[in-house]
């Protein structure tokens, strides 16, 4: 894509303002050929970030020429690694800053979960291609804008949701598609991963030197640190993250959905859960059961656990007992007429029949950032295995079980499993996770679970329908100038 100063100015003012940067500092979106050297800035180094640099350090033809980061001794620390390296880079504590340099074709995004959706549409306004982790937003209507930015400035724009590389995976879904299993039942997704109390403090605490905390909060509510750690904890928080079903759980959602077939939001979600066992500082699920009925095609179920699969464990070995399902933690189980399929990894699936005897399997990865950088010579966006819009799906449905949620009400567990018993398969998953809860001694009298709202969408708008409050919810006010744009 090709775009003078002049032109973009024109037709993107008022997307330029939503930046908080004056338009006259952005530079003319003329590119190079896409065959000639591809550069890099990574967006966040604490976590993905370096990983992100190292992907694309490997690769012919692309470097890394800035790293970006709201915290001054990270930036110092990643910029002297790569300096060892004999890789030289520029350093900022701001986008913006780096957007403006016409050198720059490809922003990064490893940045905590409220921040992904407008520093890509950023990027995307700037005539940059992005990569950028899961979730791609950090609610439904974010969501959707990033891939109408995407869209209407012609950009490759990849979603962290690397198991979309996995030869083996792609390998398994295709004989899956083909009908070797007979007709999908339903799809359960797990995410029974351990997760821990991050504490709980009495009062506001200092953020860490060296952070603008300001930046660092950018869209979100500008209020005091709460919590003992900044860094990584405000996974669980919902102002700036979405727990660990838009954390860990939105890989799984995703295959689910893959193996599924579906393309489009469930027209109904409903989420029991709560935060359970302990009492600390987060206030998203750490346990949760989230049902997604599409109308047409198999359901999706979704299970979070964070407590392992006893009291006993919770000081013997938390980690390593945790519950499974088949055999399988952290993945994906197909429930067919023929049999299931497994999905118990990144890069793995197994068939098995009716009777559980192995019928296949499948085992072999992907570079996911090779498949970006491919799309990315090539302009064409069916070149990508993780298209923006597959990624804005699936941490959609992750944003709607946690809406659900959110909108619920504290319950009786019994009231419950009575609401439940016209959905079978949602109830059967609740007692489940009651008797999961029960072996971590979890009196649910005294912390009850929360019966989430039965939420209803409309797939064509991607709208809360009939439920005001949930509606509310979905778009939270943001804060200027890190505001999400209404027009692109």
């Amino acid at each position: 894509m090709t775009l003078s100063r002049r032109r973009f100015l024109t037709s993107s003012g008022a997307a330029l303002a939503a930046l908080g940067a004056p338009a006259v500092a952005w530079p003319s979106l003329s590119r190079r050929s896409p065959n000639e050297e591809l550069r890099v800035a990574v967006v966040g180094l604490r976590g993905r970030g370096m990983a992100h640099v190292n992907g694309f350090l490997a690769l012919p033809n692309v470097t890394v020429v800035a790293l970006v980061d709201v915290d001054a001794d990270v930036l110092a620390a990643k910029k002297a690694e790569l300096e060892k390296r004999d890789v030289k880079v520029d350093t900022y504590a701001d986008l913006r800053k780096a957007l403006e340099r016409d050198d720059i074709d490809i922003v990064s995004i490893a940045s905590p979960n409220h921040w992904h959706a407008l520093q890509a549409i950023w990027s995307c306004q700037a005539g940059k291609d992005v990569y950028v982790e899961k979730p791609v937003s950090h609610n439904v209507w974010e969501g959707s804008q990033l891939v109408a930015a995407a869209r209407k400035y012609g950009r490759i724009v990849q979603t962290g949701t690397q198991c979309r590389s996995s030869s083996g995976i792609q390998e398994a879904i295709q004989w899956l598609r083909e009908g070797n299993l007979g007709e999908i039942r339903h799809v359960r997704g797990l995410c029974y991963k351990p997760r821990k109390s991050i504490g709980k403090v009495s009062g506001p605490q200092e953020p860490p030197k060296g952070v603008d905390y300001d930046l660092w909060t950018g869209p979100a509510p500008l209020v005091p640190l709460g919590r003992k750690n900044l860094h990584y904890d405000w996974h669980w928080d919902f102002a700036t993250g979405n727990g660990d079903l838009g954390n860990q759980g939105v890989h799984q959602m995703d295959l689910a959905r893959w193996a599924a077939g579906h393309d489009g939001l469930p027209k109904n979600t409903l989420s029991v859960g709560g935060r359970l066992g302990y009492d600390d500082d987060g206030n998203t699920p750490n346990s949760q059961t989230i049902f997604q009925h599409f109308g047409s095609g198999p359901d999706i179920l979704f299970e979070v656990r964070g407590l392992p699969r006893n009291k006993a464990a919770q000081t013997e070995d938390w980690g390593g007992k945790m519950d499974s399902a088949l055999g399988v933690r952290i993945g994906v189980l197909v429930n067919c007429a023929g049999g299931h399929l497994r999905i118990p990894s990144y890069d793995s699936a197994i068939a098995y029949d009716q009777k559980v005897v192995e019928v296949k399997r499948w085992k072999g990865g992907g570079d996911h950032f090779a498949n970006f950088i491919d799309a990315v010579r090539s302009r064409k966006t069916e070149d990508l295995n993780a298209d923006i819009r597959e990624g804005h799906l699936s941490s959609a449905m992750c944003h709607l079980g946690n809406l659900s949620h959110r909108a619920g009400a504290a319950a009786n567990a019994d009231a419950i499993r009575q609401g439940l018993m016209t959905t079978p398969l949602a109830g059967e998953a609740n007692a489940r996770l009651i008797a999961h809860l029960e072996a971590n001694q979890i009196d649910l009298a005294k912390t009850p679970l929360t019966r989430g709202a039965w939420l209803e969408v409309d797939p064509t708008t991607e709208a809360i329908v009939g439920n005001e409050a949930a509606a509310a919810l979905a778009r939270p006010a943001y804060r200027a100038p890190f505001v999400v744009p209404e027009e692109v």
